[in-house]
């Protein structure tokens, strides 16, 4: 039991460092605009965390890496705002690992099929829920910047514009990545 703990808090603090090394590296991120948003594959290690762990290995994942956002550039307008932009939209990637318990059954069984399966709606949830929570950022504190467009509009184009590639990008790693090696997803 405390090698299983140990092992999930060197795990975690390991991915949460990869995902912001992904996310920060200019080759492997583009920056789409000036007050944050980027496609990058930052998701990924959140997410298999969250596959391997379940949803409170992944939320917690996430969390942290939200912490390493905030203190490496954070674009604040207000402390609701960061809470929300930084703290709970990462850490809302970590609901990914609802599927957790199906993937880790399709990958004990071999079934590869089910396995890309599971990984895509994964992927999807986490990827949705981080999109909704900074799509409702966007219209709270970003609407001043809609300029003559209805502000949910605004936040949508603005947020779907780098939220959707990133959950495209984010599926299709992960997907090759457990194609090949899904026994992965399995502990010792």
């Amino acid at each position: 039991m405390q090698q299983q703990r140990v092992l999930f808090l060197v795990e975690g603090a390991i991915f949460a460092a990869i995902a912001l090394l992904l996310d920060i590296l200019p080759f492997l991120s583009i920056k789409l605009w000036f007050q944050g948003g980027s496609i990058s594959f930052a998701m990924i290690p959140v997410i298999l965390m969250a596959f391997r762990w379940g949803v409170s290995g992944g939320m917690i994942t996430g969390l942290l890496f939200g912490f390493f956002q905030f203190f490496t550039g954070a674009f604040i307008v207000h402390p609701v705002q960061a809470f929300l932009d930084y703290v709970v939209a990462f850490a809302i990637i970590g609901v990914a690992g609802v599927v957790s318990s199906q993937l880790k059954a399709s990958a004990k069984n071999n079934n590869v099929k089910f396995v890309l399966v599971y990984v895509i709606i994964g992927t999807f949830i986490g990827s949705a829920l981080r999109f909704l929570t900074h799509f409702g950022a966007g219209m709270i504190f970003f609407g001043y910047l809609a300029e003559g467009q209805p502000v949910w509009i605004y936040s949508l184009l603005y947020n779907g514009g780098y939220m959707l590639p990133s959950f495209i990008a984010s599926a299709v790693v992960i997907s090759l990545l457990m194609s090949r090696r899904h026994k992965l997803l399995l502990r010792l």
